[in-house]
């Protein structure tokens, strides 16, 4: 069975930082590009950041360049968004992504919310 399992949300101040983690079963994790993304209160699902299956490449959305960082651990069949300098703006549901060619995977997703 398919899992994806998104952890780290809460709430935090602006200018704070936290980490998300989501933890894959289930499917060959090493094989997978893997993504973040986030849907804020009457938007749609936009893509936040991106990793390659072996970690070489990432890609980010302007709006989080330079404040947000991807990263995977294939042994723990896991990957990380690290969030600093955070803002009002990034507040929303964050989701873990999997896809590899057709193959696509979702978690439930991680409430994030950036308030003084």
């Amino acid at each position: 069975q398919v899992q994806l399992v998104e952890s780290g949300g809460g709430l935090v101040q602006p200018g704070g930082s936290l980490r998300l983690s989501c933890a894959a079963s289930g499917f060959t994790f090493s094989s997978y590009a893997m993504s973040w993304y986030r849907q804020a209160p009457g938007k749609e699902r936009e893509l936040v950041a991106t990793i390659t299956s072996g970690g070489g490449s990432t890609n980010f959305a302007d709006s989080v360049k330079g404040r947000f960082t991807i990263s995977r651990d294939n042994v723990k069949n896991t990957v990380y968004l690290q969030m600093n300098s955070l803002k009002p703006e990034d507040t929303a549901v964050y989701y873990c992504n999997a896809v590899l060619y057709y193959l696509e995977y979702w978690g439930q997703g991680t409430q994030v919310t950036v308030s003084s």
